[in-house]
């Protein structure tokens, strides 16, 4: 990590980047001086935009860790050589993964990345005298990005060092891990100042940065996590009075013409074309490996050396129920009738195991809920959702079902649940908390499919251990190049291990039980 070094890396060589009041616009303008910069409202604007881009590096790592780690999605095996990169993705899918792990690892690096430029923009900002709505806007974007990424941190990692002050010497640069409860403390602190500071949207669409309701639904996650349901409950219904509602389609959620809705809370910016990189390439890390891509993006490339990652599981198609509109919004079948060369076989167990769709016609699934018209490979519109209103919905469903107030808590999931069928049609009516809590689990994994949820809301609601190992069996069963050590998932698994790096660096990190 190295934060000793991260002032000068921020000023000097990963450059500024400016933002408009329409677009967070995150490509590099130019090289500033660390004696020069922090003196305007324009250059702070442009430091709090910096500190927003870490987030794109750590979605191309988070689904990953945060959705091939359940039972959501898995991915197509190949035996041609493609390098250590491929064995250390699949390795974070069957539970071999260890500290050396460059995936797992890049999410805590990224995160740190986006804290070290957060406490700079505030550390500065105590030093220039500022109009107060301006001062109040960027310490409460600057507090959000700070409390996101430590959510991120001390639900994968758990223990973690807490940094609130830019690093600028090694005092401070190597610090002992915090407890959990410690990081929490501090995430709500960030929350509830961020809430204070921040005002609601003043029109939809949004411009995708920070807002009360960013901040609101973060604190209410966090407070759902460490269950304070009573806390969660209150933040979850103050949304609807901010303005925030339901798309009425849910296809609409994913449009590129939807960005930044009244159903988004919050989520990373991209951009098509050629601004520097702002542009959105995951859709062909998720498609099925093929030589020619345009058979379901309508763009050619071959993706047969990156693609065939995130691929959706029997498990996850299976859970939609009949009438449920989002199964074909979220999921598409690629049928075999494009070629794959040698790296991909439809018929072939080396690969995923075909799903036969209701036609009976034999294809291989994917995530088709972020494929929008585009014209360039790897290279799409398409935004990112953190969270979003049907998100708020379930997890005061969940909030209120956990504190014995289950008939109130239909009302919300029943909203969620009218959009997917149609309304009134099938409409939850069970009352008991046990059997409720389940199918809000349920249906927080066919909403929110594919978005990096499944594998925190398993940990939260103790689960994690009884799935994933269940998971594992049949996915043996399915694949005889899964070893016997995979998927032996047991408490310690609940936890990504500390960066070995990391530990080699900072003697006062201790690394988690199990690695």
């Amino acid at each position: 990590m190295k934060l000793k070094n991260i002032y000068w890396l921020f000023i000097l060589n990963i450059g500024l980047l400016s933002c408009s009041e329409d677009f967070i616009d995150l490509a590099p303008e130019d090289q500033q001086s660390g004696n020069s910069f922090f003196q305007t409202e324009e250059q702070f604007y442009q430091a709090l935009a910096a500190a927003y881009t870490p987030f794109r590096d750590l979605l191309v790592n988070d689904f990953f860790t945060g959705e091939m780690r359940s039972d959501n999605t898995h991915y197509e095996y190949s035996d041609i050589n493609f390098g250590t990169a491929y064995i250390y993705r699949r390795s974070i899918a069957d539970f071999n993964d260890d500290e050396f792990n460059s995936y797992s690892n890049a999410v805590y690096f990224h995160a740190y990345k986006g804290i070290s430029r957060a406490n700079i923009v505030l550390d500065h900002l105590e030093s220039v005298s500022l109009p107060e709505e301006t001062y109040n806007d960027i310490s409460g974007q600057a507090k959000f990005i700070r409390a996101l990424n430590y959510f991120y941190l001390v639900r994968y990692f758990g223990n973690v060092p807490l940094y609130l002050h830019e690093v600028t010497s090694t005092d401070g640069a190597f610090l002992a891990q915090s407890s959990q409860k410690e990081v929490y403390e501090q995430i709500i602190q960030d929350c509830t100042e961020s809430i204070a500071q921040l005002s609601a949207p003043s029109k939809f669409p949004q411009n995708g940065m920070a807002t009360k309701g960013s901040a609101t639904m973060l604190l209410g996650r966090v407070h759902l996590r460490q269950g304070n349901y009573a806390e969660a409950e209150s933040l979850f219904k103050s949304l609807e009075a901010i303005g925030y509602g339901l798309l009425d389609n849910y296809a609409d959620v994913f449009n590129i013409n939807s960005k930044n809705s009244i159903e988004s809370l919050f989520e990373i910016q991209f951009r098509e074309g050629d601004q520097g990189g702002q542009q959105n390439g995951f859709v062909y890390s998720f498609l099925p490996r093929t030589t020619n891509t345009s058979i379901v993006t309508g763009v050619a490339t071959n993706n047969s050396g990156t693609g065939g990652w995130n691929t959706p599981t029997p498990e996850i198609i299976a859970a939609f129920e009949p009438g449920d509109k989002r199964k074909d919004i979220s999921i598409g079948i690629a049928e075999g009738t494009y070629d794959a060369s040698n790296y991909f076989d439809i018929t072939a167990n080396k690969s995923i195991v075909g799903y036969v769709p209701e036609e009976g016609k034999v294809g291989v699934p994917y995530i088709k809920k972020y494929i929008t018209p585009h014209s360039l490979p790897n290279n799409t519109d398409n935004n990112w959702p953190i969270f979003r209103y049907a998100d708020a919905l379930l997890s005061l469903a969940e909030a209120l079902n956990e504190q014995g107030k289950s008939i109130e808590a239909l009302s919300y999931l029943n909203q969620v649940r009218d959009r997917a069928f149609g309304e009134n049609i099938n409409r939850v009516t069970v009352s008991d908390q046990t059997e409720l809590r389940d199918i809000i689990l349920h249906e927080r994994q066919v909403e929110l499919a594919f978005e990096n949820h499944r594998w925190h809301d398993l940990v939260r609601s103790g689960k994690a251990v009884s799935t994933m190992n269940a998971f594992g069996i049949k996915q043996k069963e399915r694949f005889d190049y899964l070893i016997t050590s995979t998927y032996m998932v047991d408490d310690h698994r609940m936890l990504f291990p500390i960066p070995k790096s990391e530990i080699d660096l900072n003697p006062d990190l201790i690394q988690n039980p199990g690695y």
